[in-house]
């Protein structure tokens, strides 16, 4: 099984060379090369038997068509989110998709707390006036977290690691989600318009579906406490960003905190310091002085990266049996 991995970089390596000392995977044969895959780049994999690619790649219907021309007969999404690729037209060619689940949510949960203590203690401001030689505490004053109401929206693993930290601060934790999570017996379910009304944090755990798609827009913001802090490490497109900014020019929000943002495709993991930003929206959020933004980097810890590797490689090696790791992804 010869597998091609795009838009790698030195800690992907690592991690995957890493488990070629097992012998399980010895029948597997995989290079790294640094390119995306996108519809400019699919045809590097002629003549691979498969691709492994990350959520900030383009799989839409024409990848997926150049794809099919090289042969290549599996995806490998070295992630949980897959709403980049187009399982319908990946499933007409017989192209199998597979993605990792679950890896560790509480890297994820966890940077999503580092998010809201740090938008909501200013520490990045802290950091930059004590470097120079700034003692004063102007514009660092925050609020308290412990006897706030905490909003979960989207009760999954990442969601419920997020709702124990919150109740480990103190906080009477709320969440909606159409599927109730039974092991989360502190926290209270209610409709999304309650959460909305009652959360002094609001935290977004749910993957990118053309339901929620903007969930948060002008009129569900418009329903928030005002001085509200929202967080969102999920999917960019959960929120309509022109919304979000009129939000935080209105004073509707006391701290926000974003992994994640619409406008990601194409810059995320690049370094483009020596660049002109092309587009606004961007340099908008950055010139707000409550905003943290982050690199999507929830998932960036060295325990999340092991088991993305080996379960990535685990399902090559199911595929290549012939076998179903029930990782697969299959279209509507």
């Amino acid at each position: 099984m010869r597998i091609l991995f795009f838009g790698t970089k030195p800690y992907d390596e690592e991690f995957f060379t890493a488990l070629l000392e097992d012998s399980r995977y010895g029948g597997l044969e995989f290079k790294f090369i640094e390119p995306n895959l996108t519809a400019e780049t699919a045809r590097l994999a002629d003549g691979w038997d498969g691709v492994c690619a990350f959520v900030n790649m383009d799989l839409g219907t024409r990848t997926i068509e150049l794809l099919h021309e090289c042969g290549v007969k599996l995806i490998l999404m070295r992630c949980a989110g897959y709403n980049n690729v187009d399982l319908a037209k990946a499933g007409e060619f017989g192209i199998t998709v597979m993605h990792v689940p679950g890896y560790s949510p509480e890297s994820v949960a966890e940077h999503a707390m580092a998010l809201v203590l740090t938008a909501n203690r200013h520490m990045h401001k802290a950091y930059i006036k004590c470097r120079e030689n700034d003692f004063s505490l102007s514009g660092l004053m925050g609020v308290n977290l412990s006897g706030k109401t905490a909003g979960i929206v989207g009760t999954g693993r990442i969601g419920a690691a997020m709702a124990r930290i919150c109740r480990g601060f103190g906080m009477k934790v709320i969440g909606y989600d159409m599927y109730h999570n039974k092991e989360l017996d502190f926290l209270e379910y209610v409709e999304l318009d309650e959460l909305l009304a009652k959360s002094d944090l609001i935290s977004l755990h749910c993957p990118l579906t053309e339901s929620n798609y903007h969930l948060i827009n002008s009129e569900t913001i418009s329903k928030m406490k005002d001085g509200v802090i929202l967080v969102n490490t999920s999917r960019g497109g959960l929120i309509k960003t022109a919304d979000l900014i009129q939000g935080i020019r209105d004073g509707k929000f006391f701290a926000v905190g974003l992994d994640v943002y619409e406008e990601e495709t194409g810059s995320v993991y690049e370094d483009m310091s020596d660049q002109i930003l092309g587009h606004s929206t961007m340099a908008r959020l950055l010139s707000f002085p409550n905003v943290m933004v982050t690199s999507h980097q929830g998932f960036f810890t060295r325990e999340a990266l092991r088991a993305i590797s080996q379960t990535t490689l685990d399902n090559a090696l199911a595929f290549a049996q012939g076998k179903s790791s029930g990782n697969e992804i299959h279209g509507q």
